[in-house]
């Protein structure tokens, strides 16, 4: 594990320990705990299903129980929460680690690259399980009464509209109801699968990996493809890991282990039961599981809990893109925080309308939640795998675990990772090419956003004028000074801002007090109050702030204002005047030579990702809004960047 001292989790008990493992079982096991609507029903009647025989489905469910508690219980809950950037998990947080040059140059690259996808994977996993999560539920409609069929489709766009437009109103009102929802859900389930189980308790074998282990031999190639479909019981794994820093490994492991998994098998059991006794039942094992007379009220409660696990990953996905923003691999985009108190309550309406019309379009071009399960599978194992790859190489070069140690753990789990991978790669024709498109095309965003920002700041730091020079200049040649507090918004503090060096040349003026304010993204999830603000005084009536701020937090530069009295500057922000330079990024052709000397840097970027640059620099959000500044108390000077 690692965390600073100081940021340790208490950790909880008593009726504290059972309030966070409720509100784990609406947040974090949503999505997992929605896949018995489609999973089993894919092993038989997808598209490499096996027929519904009783050495068949034995062997299915022997598998299913194994991959819950290898990849879940063993893998995540027990070695990947081993690991934590001061708390938090999931790829960021692992990614972040990883960024101190703690490994070779291009062990690092490839590993940072390896991280920036599977985050871009996790988008697609955020579109599709809200399409999936809802068909799958509406379709018992269809089951109850067979002539509402043609409408479950539109049905299932109208909810996922309106899950999308509610967005705005924030996740506080809702969110606790989300642990009673999913825990009537898994009550449900539980009983359900009781129901199936006593019908032939003899499904109760499938335990017994033999069974598991003999339909490989007995399938061959085929038995090999259906962890395609197998994979769909452990989808949201990864939602335990990365929601570790909101409840804390405890809450997350005895929700786990005392409500989730024994609902989910004794579920998936009593669903291969019905089967063993009737096998025409694999058309919609869950919902023919369910009685005639519960049918409109197993589906309203499933949609519920559809609704819910969809919440989660749309969350998911705003918590995602803050922390891009914050490491440097997104542009700015309008964070708004929904509640007051709980600092993880964020609405980005930009990847909100950019997820909804993903959703819609998906249900529109699948139509079925059996169609969308072919886009499923690729993106989680695709994440599932690269997690894998950042524990180990964090596990070895953080925790100095032992080369031998790290070869043996984290083979055993990438082999079973890829072996799901490779399964789901013959998804790729039928729907699994969406998932890894969307990631491919966030992937070159993401990197196209962080090389085009490295190549500005070199670029203006080129023409900058090292700041010991620059003092030295003001007490030769003071310029007038005018009462009053100036704030320069800068990146590097090494050198005399450019727009402070325009001000200057244009206005031949400054205030009596300037601040030199760089806001600075620490590789934690959190910087402590007391570590938030470094002050240096340079001199001249200058001085620099370094605003720190984690990977999970929003920058508020009035808020840092308001924290300086101590150090004897007293800024009211209606009475501040704050300067940013706005670039316009102008995409040039580079000779052979200089394309040389810019790739030994680093900095060289293709022409045509140049311009993509410029695009996304354009219409990123406004520093001023971004850094929370009162409009009419800044000032913008341009100046034009060549890359």
């Amino acid at each position: 594990m690692i965390a600073a001292a100081g940021h340790e989790r208490a950790v909880p008990r008593g009726k504290a320990l059972a309030a966070l493992s409720l509100a784990a079982l609406g947040v974090v096991f949503g999505d997992i705990g929605t896949s018995p609507l489609y999973a089993l029903k894919e092993c038989f009647t997808g598209t490499h299903g096996v027929p519904a025989t009783p050495e068949n489905v034995l062997g299915v469910l022997s598998l299913v129980f194994w991959s819950l508690n290898f990849l879940i219980t063993f893998k995540y809950l027990y070695e990947m929460m081993r690991v934590d950037n001061r708390g938090e998990g999931g790829i960021l947080a692992l990614l972040a680690l990883l960024r101190p040059n703690q490994v070779t140059t291009r062990g690092k690259w490839v590993l940072i690259s390896a991280g920036i996808f599977g985050s871009a994977l996790l988008y697609g996993d955020g579109i599709i399980t809200p399409a999936i999560s809802v068909l799958g539920a509406v379709e018992g409609l269809a089951v109850a009464t067979p002539s509402l069929a043609p409408y479950v489709m539109w049905i299932s766009i109208a909810i996922i509209v309106a899950l999308f437009l509610v967005q705005k109103r924030g996740t506080a009102g809702i969110g606790a109801i989300f642990g009673s929802i999913t825990t009537v859900w898994f009550g449900c389930i539980a009983v359900l699968g009781v129901r199936g189980i006593l019908l032939e308790p003899s499904v109760l074998r499938a335990i017994n990996p033999w069974y598991a282990l003999s339909f490989f031999l007995g399938n061959g190639v085929e038995g090999f493809l259906i962890l395609a479909a197998v994979v769909l019981v452990v989808t949201g794994g990864e939602a335990l890991y990365a929601d570790m820093g909101h409840f804390g490994r405890r809450p997350i492991r005895v929700a786990w282990l005392c409500i989730v998994l024994p609902a989910l098998v004794l579920n998936y059991f009593g669903q291969g039961a019905l089967l063993l006794t009737d096998a025409s039942a694999a058309a919609n094992p869950f919902y023919a599981l369910v009685p005639r007379w519960a049918l409109y009220p197993m589906t309203g409660i499933a949609t519920a809990a559809a609704v819910t696990a969809s919440q989660a990953l749309i969350s998911g996905a705003f918590s995602l893109t803050q922390q891009a923003v914050q490491l440097g691999y997104s542009p700015r985009v309008t964070i708004k925080h929904t509640s007051s108190s709980e600092r993880g309550q964020i609405y980005i309406p930009e990847v909100n309308w950019l997820l909804m019309v993903a959703c819609v379009a998906l249900v529109l071009g699948f139509q079925n939640a059996s169609n969308l399960a072919s886009t499923y599978g690729v993106a989680v194992c695709g994440t599932m795998a690269t997690t894998t790859v950042l524990f180990a190489a964090v596990a070895h070069e953080r925790l100095g675990w032992p080369r031998w140690k790290v070869l043996l753990l984290g083979g055993m789990l990438l082999v079973v990772d890829l072996a799901f991978f490779g399964a789901n790669l013959t998804k790729i024709p039928d729907g699994g090419w969406v998932p890894l498109t969307l990631a491919a095309l966030i992937f070159a965003l993401m990197t196209t956003w962080k090389r085009g920002r490295s190549i500005v700041t070199a670029v203006l730091r080129e023409g900058s004028l090292p700041m010991d020079l620059f003092i030295k200049e003001m007490a030769k040649r003071p310029p007038t000074r005018v009462k009053g507090v100036a704030v320069f918004m800068t990146s590097d503090l090494s050198g005399a801002p450019p727009v402070l060096l325009h001000h200057l040349k244009h206005n031949k003026v400054l205030h009596e007090k300037v601040i030199l304010m760089c806001v600075a993204t620490q590789e934690i999830p959190q910087v402590a109050a007391e570590e938030r603000i470094e002050f240096c005084e340079l001199g001249s009536g200058i001085y620099t702030v370094v605003a720190s701020y984690g990977f999970m937090e929003s920058p508020n530069v009035p808020d840092i204002l308001g924290h300086l009295e101590p150090y004897g500057i007293i800024a009211r922000v209606n009475e501040t005047s704050f300067y940013l330079g706005r670039e316009t990024v102008i995409p040039t052709k580079a000779s052979p030579a200089r394309r040389a000397a810019l790739a030994a840097r680093g900095l060289w970027m293709a022409v045509w990702r140049k311009k993509i640059f410029m695009v996304m620099t354009n219409n990123a959000r406004s520093a001023t809004a971004f850094f929370g500044l009162p409009p009419n108390r800044v000032v913008e000077l341009g100046a034009q960047v060549q890359i």
